[in-house]
């Protein structure tokens, strides 16, 4: 990547698994932008962040088909496709299949070979652009990721150049279970890298995805890496409500019990782990990096400030 007047220096880079892509440690995750996080970007506001992000060195976009009705990726693609922030192969473009958006966390399940094929030609008219980097499941059930017929539509993605890797972000809490099923049949489905959720406050994947990764040499995308903003350090305990997230956050919907419990969590990590001087955002970045296992974090950000905070990150040992 050509390097911009106050381009990081510090970014670090590693290879995504056996996909051969060198990626961003520090990535930015875009399921903001499909505007179910209490905001509605504008083309201008995201052209902005996208800007920072490759000044800052970071090379590596996630987003879906339902963050919005594509809406994520019209806005990445209007800047990026347009063509007014690098060239296209500057960038390493993750997107999803798997749903349908209808409205508000409003979406059906869309999985078959005829639907993920309709999806991916929205998708590549979204994003401007006639490839895709890594096109991942999107928390499907393990009947579905079996889909042999799914299986042959998406290989045959890969061999006419619409995409150039397959991933799976898989889900791993609640009763689909750990997502150590699917993370284990990767090489049959020819399943390259594995995007899951993965923080100080979640670390369930230690237990059999992460390890499953390694041997395997699969990439590994940790999302939600902030907890939903929980380890940014900016919410206390005693003060933080439903009402404290915007209409249409994602977030107002947290059980108040639960919310309160995490950040009292949260309190004592950063009473007792996080070094004085140093960001809680930027070491809880930091922290998911230092798994062996872990090639880069996703995390999601509302502005520009945030881009840079974020990138910052890569700095920590």
């Amino acid at each position: 990547m050509e390097l911009l007047k106050g381009t990081n220096l510090a970014m670090k880079y590693r290879l995504l698994g056996k996909t051969g892509l060198k990626v961003s440690v520090i990535g930015m995750g875009t399921w903001q932008f499909g505007g179910e996080w209490g905001k509605t970007f504008t083309q201008d506001e995201v052209t902005a962040m996208l800007a920072a992000a490759r000044e800052q060195g970071i090379n590596l976009l996630d987003t879906a088909e339902c963050y919005g009705d594509h809406v994520s990726e019209s806005l990445l693609g209007a800047a990026i496709g347009g063509g007014s922030i690098g060239r296209r192969e500057d960038w390493i473009i993750a997107t999803k299949f798997g749903h349908v958006f209808h409205g508000h966390l409003n979406r059906t399940d869309a999985r078959s070979a005829a639907d993920v094929s309709t999806q991916l030609d929205a998708s590549l008219r979204a994003l401007k652009t006639d490839y895709i980097d890594l096109y991942q499941y999107h928390s499907i059930r393990d009947s579905e990721f079996d889909n042999q017929e799914l299986r042959k539509t998406l290989e045959k993605a890969v061999q006419n150049g619409k995409v150039r890797h397959l991933g799976n972000s898989i889900s791993n809490s609640g009763a689909a279970g750990d997502g150590s099923y699917q993370t284990d049949a990767s090489e049959a489905a020819q399943v390259e890298a594995i995007q899951v959720v993965y923080n100080r406050l979640d670390r369930k994947p230690e237990a059999r995805v992460l390890p499953s990764c390694q041997k395997q040499n699969l990439g590994v995308m940790a999302r939600v890496p902030l907890a939903s903003g929980f380890l940014s350090g900016k919410y206390k305990s005693g003060k933080t409500t439903q009402a404290t997230f915007a209409p249409g956050d994602v977030r107002s919907s947290h059980d108040p019990e639960k919310m309160a419990a995490r950040l009292k969590e949260v309190e004592q990590i950063q009473s007792t782990e996080v070094p004085p001087g140093v960001e809680m955002s930027q070491w809880a970045l930091a922290w998911c990096l230092r798994h062996p296992a872990v090639t880069c974090v996703i995390p999601g950000c509302k502005n520009v400030r945030q881009v840079i905070d974020n990138a910052r990150a890569a700095e920590i040992s």
